[in-house]
């Protein structure tokens, strides 16, 4: 891999603790979620963290797919929801992506969707290890 950029994050205190990144553009408290046995409160958690990131990733790919299949597509939005349980081998994640698309034929939509997910990083980065849902809403 040809690598073009580094993020840089360093956590400190785990679940109970702050993550910064290097250039000090994020710079979070984060605390356990209440459904976790956590406090909960005005705090981040690592489960919102990849929901954010996952989105934003996955929607880039949605508007690079389409161009490239000279499908335009305007005000797309994705929203991933993280959820994190328990298994037979210790604690998982599973991803749901709810994915809009306005103003475009569903099954078209769904093209686009599918295309998507072969080409996000991180779509590729969990493919085989977390199961994920995706949903033309």
């Amino acid at each position: 891999m040809n690598i073009v950029y580094t993020a840089q994050a360093t956590a400190m205190g785990g679940r109970k603790g702050n993550v910064k990144s290097s250039d000090n553009v994020l710079d979070l408290d984060v605390r356990m979620p209440k459904g976790l046995g956590g406090e909960g409160g005005a705090f981040t958690n690592p489960e919102q963290l990849f929901a954010a990131a996952y989105s934003v990733c996955f929607d880039g790919a949605l508007g690079l797919v389409a161009n490239n299949m000279n499908t335009p597509i305007k005000d797309s939005e994705v929203t991933a929801k993280v959820s994190i349980g328990k298994s037979s081998d210790g604690l998982g994640l599973s991803v749901e992506l709810l994915i809009k698309i306005p103003n475009l034929e569903k099954s078209k939509a769904e093209e686009l969707v599918e295309a998507a997910h072969q080409v996000c990083p991180y779509s590729k980065a969990i493919r085989g290890n977390v199961d994920v849902k995706l949903s033309v809403i």
